[in-house]
């Protein structure tokens, strides 16, 4: 394994893809993504995952265990494993975020363009559940 080096806001910023791996190591994965205005993540619950969120760009609100909180760029953001969480954009530009799991939650390398696809990927979905 190679050491991993980049201007992560720029990445981020520049990511136009709903999700977008761009590094997964042996215990963390890093992924950049974009949420559509008045779009949303989806709600999920990792059970064997750890979730960091970065703000980079937009506002929004998180839902965790049913609690909200408004988010903005420069809010971090961590979701233990088993917890419910959802992220949600309230605006008319695009929530700007990188996001980092411990262990990896994605394939290595996986784009998804929009929420629907990453719903059908069923393969990637599982990939995660893993202990």
């Amino acid at each position: 394994m190679k050491p991993y080096h980049v201007q992560i806001v720029e990445e981020t910023l520049n990511n136009d893809e709903f999700r977008r791996v761009i590094f997964t190591g042996k215990k963390s994965q890093v992924v950049v993504m974009s949420i559509a205005p008045h779009s949303e993540i989806g709600e999920e619950i990792h059970n064997h995952v750890e979730q960091t969120f970065c703000f980079v760009e937009g506002n929004g609100i998180a839902v965790l265990d049913h609690v909200e909180y408004e988010v903005a760029s420069g809010d971090l953001v961590v979701v233990p494993p088993n917890t419910k969480h959802n992220f949600i954009n309230t605006t008319d530009i695009p929530l700007k975020l990188y996001t980092i799991y411990a262990p990896a939650n994605h394939i290595d390398g996986r784009i998804h363009h929009t929420i629907e696809a990453a719903l059908l990927d069923e393969e990637d979905e599982a990939f995660g559940d893993k202990a």
